[in-house]
């Protein structure tokens, strides 16, 4: 804030109480106007000390029960010039500080968010649907408004640079970046995208912007999810992850094939129908072909936990994703199919769970596994349920699965058909 002047500037009657209110509101006009005396500036419910400042300026007698009083922009510039030899613009001034030209910054506001639009419209994804969507998103929610207020347009360039350099348009060549192969890790992407590694940390303006266009990308309502499950998807979604330790997948009696510290290790656990976490930094640095050539996919923990429990080493290869799959998850399923490996697969029977096994579906031509409308009916039955919650989807595999749980408009998790999932296990 500019410091008013106080030293023998000749101006202490402009700071007395019939001055304050009425040059404030000529800053105000001065600043919004660009300068232009044109008009005049007024005061609704005049003190008596304004009354007679504003007398003193026009020359014209006000009544003590003038409700508004006005004063031509001239008239005062006049005054001011006429008794202290400073104009309106220069006593301001000099009183609080330069005025501000608002067009002028509103002129200039506008050009740097067309140059950043711009710069943006040149990307190479500019002829993608999702990615002229989300520029338009930001332009028109105010979102580009505040970076160009901030001085940091430049973070919506580094957020197209990141887009580019994902594998969002089918280009997998990010995965050069990388230390270890086939994985992108977010710091890494950031410090080539900004030069500073924690550009991309949850909650930083560049993560915003990133996974908003994600989320356009995606379709499922343009939103960022709120969950930690739902951002780490759409970051792994393009291949990026935020640790290559941390994304890890849950396994139980999945040998594998060859001869690495990584295989010995499922082979000991699978001997003995130990459950075992891999990370996608084992997988990604010592490839694992898992040696069945059927296996079973769950969502929850609860179901692994069980058949650990009561099948050990007699039963079926067991994967679980603990919700949203992760990448490592993906990865080694992936190289399982690639390797003529089957996949039966199945989620809790809620939204989420039709959108996870559809996406196992496409991705990894799996065969969903008690996920149809006649398992759900069936399960329903046999105990109370949540509401069903979140944007509703289809289940392509069986359309009448959807239609039932809409009808119902219940949650059924696995759990609830714990025998019979045990049972394909056993003869599996």
């Amino acid at each position: 804030m500019p410091t008013e002047r106080r030293e023998d500037d000749g101006y202490d009657e402009l700071r007395g109480e019939g001055w304050t209110r009425l040059l404030a509101a000529a800053r105000r006009r001065l600043e919004r106007t660009g300068g232009a005396f044109d008009g005049d500036i007024g005061l609704t419910w005049p003190s008596e000390a304004e009354r007679r400042t504003v007398i003193g300026i026009t020359g014209r007698y006000r009544p003590e029960t003038a409700k508004r009083l006005a004063v031509p922009l001239s008239d005062l510039d006049g005054y001011l010039y006429g008794r202290y030899g400073t104009g309106l613009l220069q006593t301001l001034g000099r009183l609080h500080g330069p005025l501000r030209d608002r067009p002028a910054e509103r002129a200039d506001e506008e050009a740097r968010r067309d140059q950043a639009l711009k710069s943006a419209h040149s990307s190479r994804l500019a002829g993608q649907g999702w990615f002229a969507a989300w520029l338009e998103r930001i332009a028109a929610d105010g979102t580009l408004t505040r970076l160009v207020r901030r001085g940091d347009a430049p973070l919506l360039d580094a957020a197209v640079r990141v887009l580019e350099r994902l594998t969002v348009d089918g280009d997998r060549s990010a995965g050069s970046l990388n230390r270890v192969p086939g994985v992108l890790p977010l710091p890494v992407l950031a410090e080539w995208a900004t030069g500073d590694t924690k550009a991309l940390v949850p909650g930083a303006p560049l993560e915003q912007l990133v996974l908003r266009a994600l989320a356009q990308r995606a379709g499922d309502g343009c939103a960022v999810p709120r969950e930690r499950a739902g951002r780490r998807a759409l970051w792994e979604s393009v291949g990026a992850i935020a640790d290559d330790l941390a994304s890890q997948v849950l396994v139980l009696n999945i040998g594998a094939e060859g001869d690495t510290v990584v295989c010995d290790w499922l082979s000991d656990a699978a001997g003995f129908g130990i459950p075992f976490r891999l990370t996608l930094h084992q997988l990604a640095t010592d490839p694992v072909v898992p040696a069945a050539r059927t296996i079973f996919v769950c969502e929850n923990p609860a179901v692994l936990r069980a058949a650990a429990g009561e099948l050990q080493d007699t039963g079926a290869a067991l994967v679980c994703t603990e919700g949203v799959p992760s990448a490592a998850c993906h990865k080694l399923l992936g190289d399982a199919v690639r390797a003529g490996a089957r996949l039966h697969w199945r989620a809790d029977f809620d939204w989420a769970g039709l959108r996870i096994t559809a996406d196992a579906v496409a991705r990894h031509g799996a065969q969903p596994w008690r996920m149809t409308a006649a398992d759900y009916t069936t399960a329903l039955g046999e105990g109370g349920s949540t509401p069903l919650a979140g944007p509703p989807t289809t289940s392509p595999w069986d359309p009448e699965l959807a239609l039932a749980m809409e009808a119902s408009g219940s949650t059924v998790m696995e759990e609830r058909l714990l025998p019979a999932l045990l049972s394909d296990l056993t003869r599996a």
